[in-house]
């Protein structure tokens, strides 16, 4: 048994069983992935995969237990590696973060410039991506952290999230808007104008004005914050964006409108895979985000029940 072996079993079920596309993943060919196939169920004495002729189908009962044993010893491998690496250029390296691009341009550009300061070194690849590719890249070990929204990375047993900060989406109109007027703005008055939000945001943003028993009126949704703004300024609708967004100098031509009597908490967390080796600096981009979390309290949860 090797590690080659290994891999190509982890990397059949990730690509749905088609071993051409494992091959390539793994610069090798068709033939020679079966092959390790047949001698790694020939070493171990039980067939791994449900097989239709040659086509694989899945997984047998063995298989998903091996496959469970076999993920965690790569995951351990990996760490062993990045252990040697960590102590051979402990402020050296690169850190991969995964996030909105949002977030990206907003709530973190002052971290990583403060994080670039202490470790002028390690080189910050920041993911600006959809909700759904932050937690596969976290999951592919092609991101070493990830900060998101509570619904994109709460919930998931294999990665360990923490609260970054609690906030409500805020109302953005131009100066002199007739909401402006108004002592208190309510979701009937934002139901009377079109409004223009975010394509991730829009599921919470509707279910509070369902809850009221009201429709709001979408001209347009934008997965940026910067386009719901610009089109917000040229008079299209009312804009619902994270307060995090707002710049009072870039956005000067817009008002900001408070909304946490409008529309329910939301959370932004910053999550790390469960098991994975966190380098020093890691830790201490976690600790520059959130300083209420500290490594050891990143450690307990990011290692209480990997495995």
């Amino acid at each position: 048994m090797n590690f080659q072996q290994l891999r190509i079993l982890r990397e059949t079920t990730r690509w749905s069983f088609n071993l051409t596309e494992v091959s390539e993943a793994l610069h090798t060919s068709p033939s020679g992935v079966s092959k390790h196939i047949r001698d790694l169920e020939d070493e171990l004495g039980i067939q791994l995969f449900v097989r239709h002729g040659k086509r694989l189908l899945g997984l047998t009962e063995p298989g998903r237990e091996m496959l469970r044993i076999v993920e965690r010893i790569l995951r351990d491998l990996d760490n062993v590696k990045q252990l040697a690496r960590d102590f051979t250029g402990r402020d050296s390296g690169a850190i991969c973060i995964a996030t909105t691009h949002t977030l990206a341009r907003y709530r973190l550009s002052d971290t990583t410039g403060r994080f670039n300061a202490l470790f002028p070194q390690v080189q910050i690849d920041l993911f600006p991506t959809s909700p759904t590719d932050i937690v596969e890249r976290l999951r592919a070990g092609t991101a070493d952290v990830a900060v998101g929204g509570l619904e994109t990375l709460e919930g998931h047993d294999d990665l360990a999230a923490f609260v970054l900060e609690r906030w409500h989406h805020a109302v953005v109109v131009p100066h002199g808007h007739p909401l402006l007027a108004r002592q208190l703005v309510t979701l009937a008055d934002l139901a009377a104008y079109p409004l223009i939000i975010g394509t991730f945001a829009r599921h919470k943003i509707s279910q509070a004005f369902e809850a009221a028993r009201l429709a709001p009126n979408i001209a347009l949704t934008a997965i940026d914050s910067d386009i719901i703004k610009a089109y917000t300024e040229r008079g299209m609708g009312v804009g619902i964006v994270a307060p995090h967004a707002v710049d009072p100098q870039r956005d000067a031509a817009l008002t900001v409108i408070p909304g946490e009597t409008l529309f329910p908490e939301y959370r932004t967390l910053i999550a790390v895979k469960k098991g994975r080796h966190l380098r020093s600096f890691d830790y201490r981009f976690i600790e520059l985000c959130q300083p209420l979390l500290d490594e050891a309290q990143v450690r307990r949860h990011a290692f209480a029940t990997a495995g």
